[in-house]
C-alpha cells in the first residue's frame, strides 16, 4: 500500500514539475520552457477581454512581478502552455487566474493579416479569427 500511494505521488509530482507558481508576485514559471507566465486577475474577467490590438499593447505597458518586459506570446508559446488531456480549463492547475475561453496569441495568420491565431483554454483547441474580436490575453516574458 505504502510503495503505491508512494508511486502515485511520484508521478503526480512529475506531472506538475514543469510549473512553479509564486503567488506573491502573481506569475507561473515553466521550467521546460524557462517562460514566465501572468496569472494575476487581470487574466479573467469580461473586463479584461481586449481586441488583438490591444492586447500587444496591454502586454507590452504591463508591469507584474518586478517585471515589465511582457509581451503576448506568439502561437507556439501558447499553445504549449495548453494541457490537452484537461478540460475547463485546459491548463496546469499551478495557474489560478483562467477563463475557459479564447486567448489571444501574437502570431498574424499568414493568408489573411485580418486575423490571428488564439488558444482555446476550454478544451486546449486552437484556430483564427477577426483581430477585431475581444478575448482574453495572457502575458509572458523569459524567465531570469
Amino acid at each position: 500500500m505504502k510503495k503505491s500511494i508512494l508511486i502515485l505521488f511520484v508521478l503526480v509530482n512529475l506531472a506538475f514539475a514543469d510549473f512553479i507558481r509564486d503567488d506573491a508576485k502573481e506569475i507561473v514559471i515553466d521550467t521546460s520552457t524557462n517562460l514566465m507566465w501572468q496569472d494575476d486577475n487581470q487574466t479573467i474577467g469580461d473586463a479584461n477581454r481586449k481586441n488583438w490590438s490591444n492586447s500587444i499593447t496591454h502586454c507590452e505597458g504591463l508591469t507584474l512581478g518586478g517585471y515589465s518586459d511582457w509581451h503576448l506570446p506568439n502561437f507556439n508559446e501558447l499553445y504549449m502552455l495548453a494541457d490537452r488531456s484537461t478540460y475547463n480549463p485546459s491548463l496546469n492547475p499551478e495557474f489560478n487566474n483562467v477563463a475557459s475561453s479564447y486567448y489571444w496569441s501574437a502570431t498574424t495568420n499568414a493568408s489573411d493579416t485580418s486575423v490571428a491565431w488564439f488558444v482555446d483554454f476550454g478544451n486546449g483547441d486552437d484556430d483564427w479569427y477577426a483581430k477585431t474580436n475581444t478575448y482574453f490575453v495572457r502575458c509572458v516574458r523569459l524567465a531570469d
